[in-house]
Parts: C-alpha cells; sequence; structure tokens
C-alpha cells in the first residue's frame, strides 16, 4: 500500500495528498506533519520505514469539505485519490487513482464557495512591455480574456478581477512583486504558447478559429488562456461542457480605475474592516446569488457606451414605472444560483438537492416571463426572451428526482419511484425483506419455544437469529452458529441464508442501478446546457436590475444623464455610503464642472467633509456609467475615461516604500496617464514632505491638471496660498466646506461655499480629538505669536503663512530703509548749495544708524516661515 502512495505522491510533490482509506482520507510523511498544523488535527505515526516511524494524520471521509474548505482558505492546494477497484475482489491494495485536484482557483463545491462572490482562475503571459491576462470562474463558466500595455494596467485589471489563484509561467518575473498578496501556481513556458492555446481553445469550443469571439490578434491572451484550459482539464480530471466560448474585454470600453482608486473610493473592501460601509454593502440587496455577482462586475468595470449605460437606465426606469419592482424580486427569491448548479452538473458534481434547486427554480420561469413581458422596454425584453421555459427539463426533473432527496447519491433514495421500472423491481424485493423477516421471526418462535428470539442484521455479518446464551441448547439442529458475543449467540439458517444472498444482491443491484440512472441524467442534463446557462445570465441580469430599481426608489436616487458635453454638474449630490452609515441628516452638495471650470481648489477645515465631497463626486461618476441611477437630485455627466484618486496616507514597508513615496508614485500615475477626460481627486498632496517642499510639489501638480493635462479636478488642500490659482488659471476655482468656530468648539455645517476657506480650524479639531488642553493651550499661544510676526511683514493677512518668493507675490516685503524714505522727501529743485551739502552728511547719518522703522530700531527680518 505505501508503495502505491509514494508512486501517487511522486506526481504531486507540491499538493497535499487526500489518499482514501475506507472511512478515512490518511496523509502520511510530510503531508500529515504539514496538515496536522493547518487543520489541527493529531499526528500518529504508523508502521516504519528506514528505521524510522512514518507520520500519519486522517480526516473522515464525510467530513472532507469543511477540512478542504480550511486549506483552500489558506491557499494550500489538495489532490483527492479515490478507491476505484472493487475490494472484495481486489488481490493487494485496492485500485486507487487521482479523481480531482482542489485549488483556490478551480472550486465548485457549494460548501468551498462564497455564494455571492467569484472565484477566479487567472492566466497572465508576459512577453516585453505587454501581459496576456485570461480569467475563468470554472463554477459559473465565465471565461474571458484581456490585454494590457503597462504594468500599472495590469496591477489594475488583478485588483478589478481580485483572483484566487494566478497561473505564471516558471521563467516570470511577476510573482515576486505580486507574490504578498496572491497565490500563484508555476505552469511551464510552452503552456503560454498562442499556436498551441488556439488549437486547444478551438477544440474546446469547436470552431475553426477565434475570430468570432474577437480575439485572433491577441496572442498573448491566448496563450494565456490556453494554459488556463489545459490547467483546469487536469486538475477536473473531466470534460468541460460548459466552457462554449469567451469573451474579449478591451480596456477603452469600460470606465478604468487603478488600484488605488478601487482602494480610495471603497467600493468593494472598506478601509476600515467593515464591509457594510462600501458601496456594495449599500447598493447589493440582490435576491440571488449570481445576481450578487454580476452587480459586483457592473460596479468593478462601468461601461463608456453611452448606448449601453442608457438600455439599463431605461429599464430601471420601465420597472419603477410599471410598480413591478417588488413582485419581480418576489419571483427571484424562488431561483436557485443556476450558474454554479450547471457548472457543477457539467462537471459531474452535482448533488440531488441541486436538482431539486434547478427544477424549483425552472417552475418559477413561466411567471417571471409573463411578469416581464407587461414591461415593455427594449433590454427587459431581450431578458424574457432569453430566459425561457424550458419545459421539457422541468418535466425530466420532476419525473426523475424525489421531492426531498438525501445529500448525496451514495447511499440511494434519490431516483423517484415510476422512473425506471427495472429500479422499481428491485426496490420491491428489497422493500418486502421486511414483512418476510417479520414472518420468519414469528415462525422460528413458535418452531423453537423460544419468546425472546429475534431477527436482526449487521452490515459485516450479515443476517442473523439471536438468542440468549443460556437458551443455546433449545436451538433446532439446523442453526448454525454465526457470531458468539456476550450473553447472546447467533445462528443461521438454510431459509436465513438463501433469503440473505437475494436481498442483498437486490439491494446492491438497485444502488447500483440508481447511480447509473443519475449519472444519465446528469448527462442528458448537459445536452440542454448552453439555454440553460442563458437562462441563468438573463435571470442575473434581471435581478441587477431590479435590485438597482429597488435601491433608487429607497434611497431617493435619480437617473442621470449622459451628454457629449464636457461638464459634471451634480446638484444635490450625495456620498451614498456615508448617507446610509451616518445617524445624523445628511447635508447635499452642487458640483459645477465644465470646459471653462476645470479645477476646483478645496478648503475648509479637517473633518469639514472635504474627502467625503470629493469621494461622493466620483462614486456619483461610477454609478452613471454601470447605468445605476444615483444619489443626486440631478446630474449631467459628460465623458468620462478614467477616474484616479489620490486620498489619504498609507505606507508599503514591505515594499519599502514610505508614505510619501506611496503618495507620490501615484500622483505621478495620475499626472502621466490622466487625460482630458478624467476625473481626478487630489487631496492634501506634499503634507509628507518639509513645508516648503510639500507646496512647490502641490502648486506645480494643480497648475498641470488645470493646464496641459484640463482633467476635471477635486484638488483638496491645507496650503491656502493654493487659493491665488484663479487669479492666474481662470479655469480653476476656489470653494470651501463651511466651519463656525463658537467659543474653543468648532461646529462643522458641511456646506459647500464659493470662495476659499478663511481658516484651518486646526487646533479646534485636534481639541475635539482629545488632545490634552495643555498641549492646546500652549499651541495656541505660539500661532498668536507666528500670525503677529506674519502681520507685520506680509501683505497678506492670512492665518497660513506665506511661504513664497516675491516673484510669485506672497512673501511679506521688509520695512522701507529710512535713507529710501528721507531721499523721497528731498525736492532737489529747492535746495541751496548749502542746504544740499547738509542733507548729504545727513543721509549719509542715516546709513550708518541701524535700520528703523515708524515704531523704533529693528534688524532686518528675513522672510516667516510656518511650522
Amino acid at each position: 500500500m505505501m508503495r502505491q502512495y509514494l508512486r501517487i505522491k511522486a506526481q504531486y510533490p507540491d499538493q497535499l495528498l487526500f489518499y482514501r482509506m475506507g472511512d478515512f482520507y490518511e496523509l502520511f510523511y510530510e503531508d500529515a506533519e504539514r496538515a496536522a498544523r493547518l487543520l489541527d488535527i493529531t499526528l500518529t505515526r504508523r508502521g516504519m520505514s528506514a528505521g524510522q516511524p512514518i507520520p500519519m494524520a486522517g480526516i473522515p471521509y464525510h467530513a472532507i469539505e469543511q477540512y478542504l474548505a480550511r486549506l483552500v482558505r489558506q491557499g494550500v492546494s489538495v489532490v483527492i485519490c479515490e478507491q476505484i477497484g472493487d475490494p472484495a475482489s481486489a488481490k493487494g491494495p485496492v485500485e486507487r487513482a487521482v479523481t480531482r485536484i482542489v485549488t483556490p482557483g478551480t472550486l465548485t463545491d457549494e460548501g468551498l464557495l462564497d455564494e455571492r462572490s467569484e472565484n477566479l482562475l487567472v492566466a497572465i503571459a508576459e512577453d516585453r512591455d505587454a501581459w496576456g491576462i485570461a480569467s475563468l470562474e470554472l463554477s459559473s463558466g465565465r471565461f474571458t480574456v484581456l490585454e494590457v500595455q503597462t504594468y500599472e494596467s495590469l496591477l489594475s485589471e488583478l485588483e478589478r478581477l481580485r483572483p484566487a489563484e494566478i497561473l505564471l509561467s516558471e521563467d516570470s518575473t511577476l510573482g515576486t512583486a505580486l507574490k504578498p498578496v496572491r497565490n500563484f501556481t508555476r505552469r511551464p513556458p510552452w503552456h503560454f504558447d498562442p499556436e498551441s492555446a488556439e488549437r486547444l481553445l478551438c477544440e474546446q469550443f469547436s470552431t475553426r478559429d477565434l475570430i468570432g469571439f474577437g480575439c485572433a490578434e491577441l496572442r498573448l491572451a491566448i496563450g494565456a488562456a490556453g494554459c488556463l484550459l489545459t490547467y483546469v482539464r487536469e486538475t477536473q480530471r473531466t470534460a468541460l461542457p460548459h466552457l462554449w466560448g469567451l469573451t474579449t474585454e478591451r480596456r477603452d470600453e469600460a470606465l478604468i480605475l487603478d488600484a488605488a482608486t478601487r482602494r480610495n473610493l471603497e467600493i468593494m473592501d472598506s478601509l476600515s474592516g467593515h464591509p457594510e460601509h462600501t458601496l456594495i454593502g449599500v447598493l447589493d440587496r440582490t435576491v440571488t446569488p449570481m445576481g450578487s455577482r454580476l452587480l459586483k462586475r457592473w460596479l468593478s468595470r462601468p461601461l463608456r457606451t453611452r448606448a449601453a449605460i442608457e438600455e439599463r437606465q431605461a429599464a430601471i426606469a420601465a420597472l419603477l414605472t410599471a410598480g413591478r419592482v417588488a413582485s419581480v424580486r418576489e419571483l427571484l427569491a424562488g431561483v436557485g444560483d443556476l450558474e454554479r448548479i450547471l457548472a457543477r452538473i457539467a462537471l459531474g458534481s452535482a448533488r440531488p438537492r441541486d436538482l431539486v434547486v434547478l427544477r424549483d427554480s425552472l417552475t418559477v420561469l413561466p411567471e417571471l416571463r409573463v411578469m416581464l413581458a407587461d414591461t415593455p422596454d427594449p433590454l427587459l425584453a431581450r431578458s424574457q426572451a432569453e430566459i425561457g421555459e424550458h419545459p421539457d427539463v422541468l418535466d425530466l426533473l420532476r419525473r426523475a428526482i424525489i421531492d426531498q432527496p438525501p445529500l448525496s447519491i451514495r447511499d440511494g433514495g434519490v431516483i423517484a419511484r415510476g422512473y425506471d421500472a427495472e429500479l422499481d423491481q428491485l426496490r420491491d424485493l428489497a422493500e418486502n425483506a421486511d414483512r418476510f423477516l417479520l414472518e420468519l421471526e414469528v415462525r422460528e418462535r413458535a418452531r423453537t419455544g423460544i419468546p425472546n428470539l429475534k431477527v436482526g442484521y449487521h452490515r459485516v455479518h450479515g443476517y442473523y437469529l439471536e438468542l440468549a446464551r443460556t437458551q443455546a441448547d433449545q436451538v433446532p439442529p439446523d442453526y448454525v452458529r454465526r457470531q458468539t458475543l456476550k450473553g447472546v449467540e447467533r445462528y443461521l439458517t438454510p431459509e436465513l441464508k438463501r433469503f440473505e444472498d437475494q436481498i442483498l444482491s437486490s439491494r446492491e443491484r438497485a444502488l447500483a442501478r440508481e447511480k447509473w440512472l443519475y449519472e444519465d441524467l446528469l448527462g442528458r442534463m448537459r445536452a440542454q446546457l448552453e439555454p440553460l446557462q442563458t437562462t441563468a445570465a438573463a435571470v442575473a441580469r434581471v435581478d441587477v436590475l431590479a435590485n438597482l430599481a429597488e435601491r433608487a426608489f429607497s434611497l431617493n436616487w435619480t437617473r442621470p444623464e449622459l451628454t457629449d458635453r464636457q461638464v459634471i454638474e451634480i446638484q444635490g449630490g450625495r456620498h451614498p455610503v456615508v448617507e446610509q452609515a451616518s445617524d445624523a441628516p445628511f447635508v447635499p452638495n452642487d458640483l459645477r464642472l465644465h470646459a471653462k471650470r476645470r479645477l476646483l481648489i478645496i478648503t475648509g477645515p479637517n473633518m469639514g467633509g472635504k474627502s467625503t465631497y470629493m469621494r461622493q463626486t466620483a462614486l456619483i461618476v461610477l454609478l452613471a456609467y454601470a447605468g445605476s441611477f444615483v444619489p443626486a437630485g440631478r446630474a449631467l455627466i459628460g465623458p468620462i475615461d478614467r477616474i484616479f484618486s489620490r486620498i489619504g496616507a498609507s505606507d508599503d514597508l514591505a515594499g519599502g516604500r514610505s508614505t510619501f513615496m506611496v503618495e507620490m508614485q501615484e500622483t505621478a500615475n495620475i499626472l502621466n496617464n490622466a487625460t482630458a477626460q478624467s476625473l481626478v481627486l487630489m487631496d492634501e498632496i506634499g503634507r509628507g514632505t518639509s513645508t516648503f517642499d510639500g507646496l512647490a510639489l502641490a502648486w506645480s501638480c494643480a497648475i498641470e491638471l488645470a493646464t496641459r493635462i484640463g482633467a476635471y479636478g477635486l484638488f483638496a488642500t491645507h496650503y491656502f496660498e493654493l487659493t491665488t490659482l484663479p487669479e492666474e488659471y481662470p479655469v480653476a476655482a476656489n470653494v470651501h466646506l463651511d466651519a463656525v468656530e463658537h467659543g474653543q468648539t468648532i461646529i462643522f455645517m458641511h456646506a459647500l461655499r464659493e470662495g476659499p476657506a478663511s481658516q484651518s480650524y486646526g487646533l479646534a479639531v485636534a481639541a475635539l480629538a482629545g488632545v490634552p488642553p495643555a498641549v492646546i493651550a500652549r499651541a495656541r499661544e505660539r500661532l498668536r505669536e507666528l500670525e503677529e510676526n506674519a502681520h507685520r511683514h506680509s501683505r497678506h493677512h492670512s492665518r497660513q503663512l506665506s511661504l513664497f518668493p516675491p516673484e510669485s507675490r506672497t512673501r511679506a516685503e521688509p520695512a522701507e530703509h529710512p535713507v529710501c524714505a528721507a531721499l523721497r522727501n528731498i525736492d532737489p529743485d529747492t535746495l541751496s548749495p548749502r542746504a544740499a551739502l547738509e542733507t548729504l552728511y545727513r543721509l549719509r547719518a542715516l546709513l550708518n544708524e541701524p535700520e528703523q522703522t515708524g515704531q523704533g530700531k529693528v534688524r532686518r527680518q528675513r522672510p516667516a516661515r510656518t511650522l
């Protein structure tokens, strides 16, 4: 047996091998030690190898799913080795073979998956400065390809896809950069060969070429798709009939968000760790798991095609107008996760209750189609047609499966009576056994005179007649002792032996027949996979549209208007997450950007709402391009190609990047890739370095956005010097978030006003945060000294001290020299020669004295510094 184990294990050195032995999956050697650590199970020893005990650990076969789930969450792949031979006829070890390989990216079992999130397997092919990306959700059959031309684009796509596992070539260097956050599997380089991959894909899809999928020229993407398909075939050890096509994605078809922007906007994940405080947490009220997954795809990849966006919006409006939102959602609640059920049918791993859910779901479809038929809208009409009714499949499932089948086909009892005559006959034999045994027990009691004699059954020893050992001398001569236990004896008679042979044979044949019928049923279902998958996709789409309609109604959102003009106008805009998370009423604000007003310099106190205002603008644009209604009184939005967000402070210690380095890299990405159609959010640029450096960087970045790039920009800052930008660049404008200081406290109004803020209220916010009063008092005193110093030497009496040199017109000017003042008061035409000579001596004396001001003698002042 160990020779057999080691032979199989040698083929999978890096994975855990679950080796089936009776009712357990066993692990040996290093696998046992590793599994004991990962699963917290007992590590034992058994047998000897090279004079040392063999480490051994095991798990019950019926509990494998829960252990697999724990391993997969830790990124561990598992090889399942089952007994495929007949133990009764085997000589030596029972024949075993690997039946499947479970990896993080190839999960299909319901118990291993988050039903409302995709579980993607991604393959990446690379060539110099280009990358081909193929992604597959095996549990639903969604297969896509894409090519990108920059490393930043690659990271952005990986952040969007969030794969569970990534396939890389053995010679790839990407793993070093991405390894801290991803599960990687290395594959031979020839698995990424485009020519071999194209042949493999054409064979899978039964096509001559890939032109019909729009990816024939994407050689890197084809190579990645071929590697991915090869890997899935190896791990599943079965055909993949649910993979019958792929989708080609192009970056310019969607609104692009880089990885930092996705994190900053908290679309899927909250920076605070609260899932409900995300955009998807507020928006997702879908009633089917596949609808939830589709909604996340819509939000992760908003469209740029205006016709497709408006088609979604029109469908939402039609559902609201017809008043059918609640009715449609009520019907959808009766539909299961068709996508994943169909995938399990395709892979032969569907359980009986999967078929029951599919049957119940198909029962709902006719009524759902009637409901949609009464809503005249092109997208809803197309969805209604694609849903179909599938009466043949429904009839087959009704005839084949009982109402409440067991979890597994293993012990039978799944196929309904009347579906197969042979199975019914074998079952009748088994069911009549109970009556025969009762009659036999009564006859034998009467024949032997033993009133407590009884008939029983043991899984190993079979049927028997049992009586007390003290009564053994009363048994007839034809009783043959079968087993002796403490206090009882068990016997077998020729009649009972004949019955046992007949009944056990019929039960075994009935179970074998039922398993064959179940496999045949799955095979017949596979013939209907393509139309059923189309139905599943249409149902998911209807679920998302109904969900967006419900959210629009419940949250008082409005339909945005898309235009070809260069404009973003939002009236009464609200942050969708903050509005729902806050107990206080949300203060809506307007936004107005157009060709002559491209950049807003946003000032105001910390906690005043600058970041909220910026992010709500980005989320409103994102929702509009996803086809949703938006949290605003009115929204008019022109063409947008990308959203950039540089908000917050974070470092990357593992990558050797400081907070300021991360900030500057994100800023560089924006300035290098933004266009005139980009929406850019930049918050507190330059605060991670010295004041002069930071202010100079912020000033230059703002000018770059306003002039060369010309993007739609929201630029929040505490550098009040930037509020002079609109004087030189008319496309910039000042706005501020209002606040009122009351005594030693501050009241945030959260209302947007035109013009710059008057002060930062930093000390008031520090006091609210709990900074000790003594520290606040000392800071106020120092601030007062700094302000007095600045007022004496600056033309602009601002509470933010001036930093710029004279050529930028913000440095404080030095006091006038007394000699200059005296010269200005002299009229040379009225001076006599003697008076002119006296004046000359007086000026010379002034030149040799300390510099004067109107208040007395002072030293020449240097420009003031800020803290």
